[in-house]
C-alpha cells in the first residue's frame, strides 16, 4: 500500500465531515434571511438558504464561508487522484461503464427520489396545507428540477469521461503529458504558481460576469457558472497526480509538499483575508471602489483555494500518516454518506425551529445526527446489496446446477464469502 494513501485516505473522511457541517450549520449563519421566503416564488432563495431559523451564530458565518471557498475544488481534486490508477486497473470500457451505473443510478435516484423528501420539510416552512399531496403539487410544478449536492454527481461523470479520453490519447501523447507532470513535480514552487495563474485565469473572467452562488444549467444539470472550470481544473490536478504516481512527487510523506505545511498555512490565511476584506468593504462601505476591491476579492478566493487545497493535503501527509480507526468507515463510505446526508441536514434543521436552543447547540445536534445517521444509512444500503448479489449469485449458480446433465461431472455450487466480497 502506497504511504500516502493513509493520508489521502484520511483527508477525504474529514472532507465529508467538514461538507456537511457546513450545511449543518448553514441554517444558523447570521447573514440568512430574515424570514423564509415562498417556495413557490421566483427567485426560489430556498434553494440557498432551505431552512432559516432565528438563532444565528457569527461564527457559523466565518466557518462557512471559509469552507465555502475550497471544499468542493478540494473534493474534486481528491476524486481525480485515484481515476488513473482505476484506469490502468479496469481498462478505458469497462471503467466507463463501472462510473456510469455508480454514480449516474445515485443521480437519478437522488434527484427524483431522495430530493424530494429532503425538501418537503422547506415546503412545510411557509405552506397553507402541508400535506404530502400538496407539497408533491407544488414540487411538480416548480420551473426547475433542484438537485441540492446531487450536482456534484453528474458533473463528476462528465469529468470522468473526459478523463477516459485522456487515457485514450496516443501513447506519445501520454509520454508528454508524463514528462511534463514530473517536471511539475520537481518543482513544486514553480507548479504552485503555474496553476495559480491558469486558475486565476479560468476564474476571474467568469467572476465579472457570475457570483459564486450564480448557477446555470438544464434541467437537473445545473453547475455553477463561475466555479465549473477550477471544478474542472482541480480534477484534472488530482488525475495528473495520480497518474504521475500519489505516492511519490508531490505526495510524498518526506517531499516537498509535506515540509512546506506550515507556510501553506500561513500563506492559505492571508488568502482568505484577500478575499473576506474586500468583500467586506463592499458591502458595507458606500462610495468604496467597487470594481478594484471585487478584482482583488476575486484574486483572493482564487489564491485561498489553490493554497487551502495544498495546505490541507500537506498538513494530513504530515500529521496523519497513521490509522484513525474512528475516521475509517466514514472514510471508506465517503460518497454514500454525501448522497445521503440532505435529507437527514434538512430534516433535522426543521425539527429544531421550535427548540429554545442556542444556534451553537442546534448546529451540534444536526452535524452529529447528521454524520450518524448519514453513516447508518450507507451501511445499511451496503448490507442490503451485498445480500441482494448474495442472493443473485447463489441463484445462478442452481441455475447452472439444475440445468446440467445428470450424467456430467457435479457441478459444486461456491459458497458466498460475505459481504466484504461481494462488493469488490
Amino acid at each position: 500500500m502506497p504511504t500516502s494513501s493513509l493520508p489521502l485516505k484520511n483527508l477525504r473522511g474529514v472532507l465529508i465531515v467538514l461538507i456537511l457541517a457546513f450545511h449543518s450549520f448553514s441554517a444558523y449563519i447570521v447573514t440568512q434571511p430574515a424570514a423564509p421566503p415562498a417556495f413557490d416564488q421566483p427567485p426560489y432563495d430556498w434553494l440557498a438558504f432551505p431552512i432559516i431559523d432565528n438563532e444565528r451564530w457569527i461564527g457559523f458565518d466565518v466557518f462557512c464561508a471559509f469552507q465555502f471557498l475550497y471544499l468542493m475544488q478540494l473534493m474534486f481534486f481528491l476524486s481525480g487522484v485515484f481515476v488513473w490508477p482505476s484506469l490502468r486497473r479496469r481498462g478505458a470500457r469497462p471503467y466507463l461503464y463501472h462510473r456510469l451505473w455508480r454514480l449516474g443510478a445515485p443521480f437519478l435516484l437522488g434527484v427524483y427520489l431522495l430530493m424530494p423528501l429532503a425538501y418537503y420539510p422547506v415546503y412545510r416552512v411557509t405552506a397553507v396545507d402541508p400535506e404530502w399531496s400538496a407539497f408533491w403539487a407544488h414540487w411538480t410544478a416548480l420551473p426547475l428540477t433542484p438537485t441540492g449536492p446531487m450536482w456534484f454527481l453528474w458533473f463528476l461523470i462528465a469529468l470522468n469521461i473526459g478523463a477516459v479520453a485522456i487515457y485514450r490519447l496516443p501513447a506519445r501523447a501520454q509520454r508528454s503529458l508524463a514528462r511534463l507532470v514530473g517536471k511539475a513535480a520537481a518543482h513544486p514552487g514553480g507548479s504552485f504558481v503555474g496553476f495559480l495563474a491558469v486558475s486565476a485565469i479560468t476564474y476571474l473572467p467568469l467572476a465579472a460576469f457570475y457570483s459564486p452562488w450564480k448557477w446555470l444549467g438544464v434541467g437537473p444539470f445545473e453547475i455553477q457558472a463561475a466555479f465549473a472550470p477550477q471544478y474542472a481544473l482541480y480534477f484534472l490536478l488530482g488525475l495528473a497526480v495520480g497518474a504521475h504516481g500519489y505516492e511519490r512527487g508531490l505526495f510524498a510523506v518526506d517531499g516537498s509538499l509535506m515540509r512546506h505545511w506550515s507556510s501553506l498555512v500561513f500563506g492559505g490565511l492571508a488568502a482568505f483575508l484577500l478575499w473576506i476584506v474586500p468583500t467586506a468593504l463592499i458591502a458595507k462601505v458606500p462610495g468604496s471602489p467597487v470594481a478594484l476591491l471585487r478584482v482583488v476579492g476575486d484574486f483572493g478566493l482564487v489564491a485561498f483555494a489553490a493554497a487551502a487545497c495544498f495546505a490541507m493535503t500537506a498538513v494530513f501527509l504530515r500529521f496523519a500518516a497513521a490509522r484513525w480507526p474512528l475516521l475509517d468507515p466514514v472514510s471508506e463510505n465517503a460518497y454514500s454518506i454525501y448522497f445521503f446526508h440532505y435529507l437527514f441536514v434538512l430534516w433535522l434543521q426543521y425539527a429544531l425551529l421550535g427548540l429554545a436552543l442556542p444556534a451553537v447547540g442546534k448546529g451540534a445536534v444536526v452535524v452529529v445526527a447528521t454524520v450518524i445517521l448519514s453513516l447508518a444509512a450507507s451501511l445499511a444500503t451496503n448490507w442490503m446489496l451485498a445480500g441482494v448479489r448474495i442472493a443473485l449469485s447463489r441463484a445462478a449458480s442452481l441455475g447452472q446446477a439444475t440445468a446440467s446433465p445428470v450424467s456430467g461431472a457435479p457441478v459444486s455450487v461456491p459458497a458466498a464469502d460475505g459481504p466484504a466480497a461481494s462488493q469488490r
